[in-house]
């Protein structure tokens, strides 16, 4: 199974979980939704979609890829993933960032944590998880069982 994995996020984690995920699945190949050269979803059996999630909301690029291509996506095996600090509103975050047909196509989704780098973010990143989520240290919660769980049920 040839599996694309496109990832967008500011620092780092998405991509982090991305090339996690892609360890876990033979003949699999991770892109930056933010580049220029995706290659064409007719190529590959299985697409996952990862985002970063700021104040409950994907990036850009991810939701404009997705809504370019619901039609192709959804004729394909489909793994949906968010990144982030707060996974205690994953059904919330998921429901409200995906139509409910990439939701029903897709045979995997889930919330696979994130970090926090204060080295990486900007002041007004830095200020609003000192003031919202009182951290600001590196903080880091990207779950590994559920990235294995993830990746076993693209397998399916």
């Amino acid at each position: 199974m040839k599996t694309l994995i496109l990832y967008a996020g500011k620092y780092g984690a998405t991509c982090e979980i991305a090339e996690r995920i892609a360890s876990k699945l033979e003949s699999s190949t991770v892109y930056d939704l933010k580049g220029k050269d995706i290659p064409p979803i007719a190529e590959y059996d299985c697409v996952v979609i990862g985002s970063a999630i700021y104040a409950g909301v994907i990036c850009k690029e991810a939701k404009d890829y997705l809504s370019q291509n619901e039609g192709v996506l959804c004729s394909k095996k489909l793994g949906l993933f968010l990144s982030g600090l707060d996974s205690s509103r994953e059904k919330a975050f998921l429901d409200s960032n995906f139509s409910q047909t990439v939701l029903s196509a897709a045979i995997a989704k889930s919330f696979l944590g994130g970090t926090f780098d204060p080295k990486k973010a900007g002041i007004t990143d830095r200020l609003i998880m000192k003031t919202v989520s009182k951290k600001s240290e590196y903080t880091s919660n990207i779950q590994n069982e559920k990235i294995d769980a993830f990746a076993e049920g693209l397998k399916i």
